[in-house]
């Protein structure tokens, strides 16, 4: 990274702890329409836009969803967030003390980032450079949201930094040719998800959003990126 550098933050589980209200959401309408999804089946779909989880799951079960499923669900799964929903721990604070540009990319829409961002007070952090995976002809893995995001606050791939807690996420960045930090202190990460991302390709792992600003700091001084570490586990210390 270089003081011109991008910092790209996914939102679900990165920003807002989501995945683990998404998943519930998702698996009780399954339910009650008959398909054999639990919220722990669900959470396999962390990084995945509605559109190819929907298609995935029409695979498996070999019947199409029903044509208002968004819809419906998206009703449900909004009031929940009204409810539920929080800011990752720390990461306003993060986010302020960072010099570098900063954009949000994110398989969400545009409208449910709109109002999730909005709910925990971050929307106007970000607003107006919040890219959706509705943008771009393929979602994550693929690397087509990362470069738009890139194409779209006039910075090179090589000079982005992603903060991803998805598999998908962390591929998709990595074939885009950036560097990955790797998140895993959202409600959704369990034992080994840590690893799991540094298998993908993140550059580090780190489970407190207080260390963001540092791990960024590295990165824009040009240090190699640290060994990818296990989940909670504290990067070696550079001073």
């Amino acid at each position: 990274m270089t003081a011109a550098g991008l910092v790209i933050f996914d939102c679900d589980g990165v920003l807002i702890d989501s995945e683990t209200i998404a998943a519930r959401v998702h698996a009780e309408a399954l339910q009650a329409l008959g398909y054999a999804y639990t919220t722990d089946d669900m959470r396999r779909f962390v990084g995945v836009s509605g559109r190819d989880m929907c298609r995935i799951i029409a695979e498996e079960s070999g019947r199409p969803l029903p044509e208002d499923y968004g819809v419906s669900t998206r009703e449900t799964l909004w009031l929940a967030y009204h409810q539920e929903l929080a800011a990752v721990p720390h990461v306003a604070e993060a986010i302020d003390a960072l010099d570098e540009a900063i954009c949000v990319a994110s398989s969400s829409s545009p409208e449910s980032l709109r109002l999730s961002l909005g709910l925990v007070g971050l929307y106007e952090r970000f607003a107006p450079h919040i890219f959706s995976a509705t943008q771009v002809a393929r979602a994550k893995p693929a690397p087509d949201l990362f470069l738009f995001a890139a194409g779209q606050m006039g910075v090179p791939p090589s000079r982005c930094l992603v903060i991803e807690d998805s598999i998908a996420g962390v591929r998709g960045a990595r074939a885009a040719g950036m560097t990955v930090l790797g998140f895993t202190g959202a409600g959704h990460c369990g034992p080994g998800h840590g690893t799991a991302l540094a298998q993908a390709g993140a550059a580090a792992v780190f489970d407190d959003m207080r260390r963001l600003p540092g791990l960024v700091g590295q990165h824009r001084r040009g240090w190699p990126p640290p060994q990818p570490t296990m989940a909670g586990l504290a990067l070696p210390s550079r001073t």
